[in-house]
């Protein structure tokens, strides 16, 4: 792609940017079929000649509608060599639209970029890798993708596999590896390969905590080399804790950027707006995919006089409904409760038990007096066979629990993100007399 000189708003950082982004939009024109039109091979191919006889359409009634989606628009900053830079914003923001741009699997439809430096990439698990090869060989093939010379990737293989904890399963094709040994592998490979700029998209989710821990630290032992970072994530207690700088994006605008507490508090307050249910009509506009399509989620308050409000105090049940399209399939739920931060306070699931295609509820009770006031994300996740997830709704829900006190003379923040009434009481076991 052809680059051109950067605008004077770069041009005071032009000798230490490693990344300048200017102008930078991404465009996709969906094509939407309207009318009785068929859409097989067989009507397709009769359209055609139909087409070419009579000039028109077989049907006046069918056309195709165009709907002109910006995942980016008219998108500006710049990187300097050693940033850590968060990038955060709901689901569809433009951020994962980004990072393909930045690791040139997509090209902008308009706008100019420049990078200084060998990029490695981890955005989606498995990226990279061929499923019929072993973890060996993959280590092989995707430091050659990056750029290394194979006496390169030798010299620090066995880091590689020590810190991808693959050791046992080095000579097994990656088609057998569990999903967190995917990341494991590919963020092993990309961390030590010495690219120059580490860009990482949400898949260190899929880690363990143990692993994300890791994987923190050695972005920190990175970015102390002089290498960049791109982190994408959710998570924004992960965010704090590694980057320096962050950007807010927001139906594919760059709202805010800067110092990273500044932003994410920013970010914060934005989203934290109470809503207690969100339902779809039908499975054609819902959100999911093939297999399963989210109907209904919603929090049910128990206090009746009130059914927007939750305090400390109130009991509320969440209520999932779901389109399953597959027929005598196991399936369970997996609720998650979250903090804004992206940390999560605690994991319930149903029951794995076979269902017919229809529509699925399932439904949670949350005591009283257990969560602290605070603002909290539901998310849920329909799983197949215990271990396989169908679909993750990761921002069901996002709602304030309001605080309330009786009996306590101290307004302070209460610590902690849960709260609960437990018995705790004192006694005197026997009386001491002090003598002056």
């Amino acid at each position: 792609m052809r680059q051109r000189v950067v605008s004077h708003r770069f041009a005071t950082k032009r000798h230490m940017a490693v990344i300048t982004v200017e102008d930078i939009s991404k465009r996709y024109i969906i094509d939407h079929k309207k009318g009785k039109g068929s859409n097989s091979i067989k009507d397709a191919v009769v359209e055609q000649f139909r087409k070419l006889f009579n000039g028109k359409n077989s049907s006046d009634a069918e056309r195709i509608e165009h709907e002109e989606f910006w995942a980016l628009r008219d998108v500006s900053f710049a990187v300097e060599q050693g940033d850590r830079i968060g990038i955060v914003g709901h689901n569809g923001a433009g951020k994962s639209t980004l990072l393909k741009i930045l690791s040139k699997i997509t090209e902008p439809s308009s706008g100019r970029i420049h990078i200084r430096g060998r990029i490695a990439s981890l955005l989606e698990v498995g990226t990279g890798f061929h499923p019929e090869l072993t973890g060996r060989e993959n280590i092989f093939l995707n430091g050659s993708i990056l750029g290394m010379s194979r006496e390169e990737i030798r010299r620090h293989f066995d880091e590689i596999v020590d810190f991808g904890g693959i050791e046992k399963f080095l000579d097994t094709p990656v088609k057998r590896y569990s999903s967190g040994m995917y990341v494991r592998l590919g963020f092993a490979i990309a961390a030590h390969l010495d690219p120059e700029i580490m860009i990482i998209d949400e898949v260190l989710a899929v880690g363990d905590a143990e692993f994300q821990k890791k994987c923190l630290g050695k972005m920190r032992d990175v970015s102390a080399s002089g290498r960049t970072i791109l982190f994408v994530s959710h998570n924004m207690t992960a965010v704090q804790a590694l980057c320096n700088k962050t950007l807010y994006f927001e139906r594919g605008q760059l709202i805010e950027q800067g110092e990273t507490n500044q932003v994410i508090s920013s970010y914060l307050s934005k989203v934290s707006k109470t809503r207690l249910a969100r339902h779809w009509a039908t499975p054609e506009e819902a959100p999911g995919n093939d297999l399963v399509r989210i109907k209904r989620i919603e929090l049910i308050p128990e206090y009746r006089d009130n059914q927007n409000f939750i305090d400390v105090r109130t009991p509320f049940r969440v209520r999932f409904e779901f389109w399953n399209m597959m027929d005598k399939a196991n399936l369970n739920l997996s609720l998650h409760l979250n903090s804004m931060t992206g940390e999560c306070i605690f994991n319930v699931g149903t029951q794995s038990q076979p269902f017919a295609k229809g529509v699925i509820s399932g439904e949670c009770l949350i005591p009283g007096h257990f969560l602290n006031d605070g603002t909290y994300n539901v998310s849920v996740m329909i799983v197949k066979d215990t271990v396989t997830p169908l679909y993750n709704m990761e921002e069901g829900l996002i709602f304030d629990v309001a605080d309330y006190r009786e009996g306590v003379a101290w307004y302070g923040k209460w610590p902690g993100y849960v709260r609960p009434q437990l018995e705790f009481h004192t006694e005197m076991m026997e009386e001491n007399i002090l003598n002056d």
